[in-house]
């Protein structure tokens, strides 16, 4: 059993950014987008057979069914919104741990995928 942690990079942010600048309507798009890539990302991992936990904001959590590639399942995942929005994702054998690979995967850049085996 392993479980994938997507979230996107630095909407929280962004989203700041559009309050302070009191643009009303770009808040809207813009979390309006966030959503949209989230769904499409949900849907890959539907899709794909894996089982989804939570899908909300910007991220989704799911636990993946039997052996895939998951460098591949990170690239379609990643290609939904680039160039604007970047996601990161953590994988891991437990919830935990995939939450701990993805908090690396943040803190080493972004916009990549990290498995909690690989860390440290």
């Amino acid at each position: 059993m392993a479980f994938i942690s997507v979230d996107g990079d630095d909407i929280g942010r962004r989203i700041t950014a559009l309050y302070l600048t009191n643009d009303r309507e770009g808040l809207t798009s813009f979390v309006g987008r966030v959503h949209a890539n989230v769904r499409v990302i949900t849907d890959i991992l539907e899709n794909a057979g894996h089982e989804i936990i939570f899908s909300a904001a910007d991220g989704v959590v799911a636990e993946i069914v039997g052996d895939i590639d998951t460098a591949e399942l990170y690239k379609k995942i990643a290609d939904v919104g680039a160039p604007k929005l970047t996601f990161s994702a953590g994988v891991g054998d437990t919830l935990q741990e995939c939450y701990v690979a993805l908090l690396a995967a943040k803190s080493e850049g972004k916009a990549r995928l990290r498995h909690f085996k690989d860390i440290g």
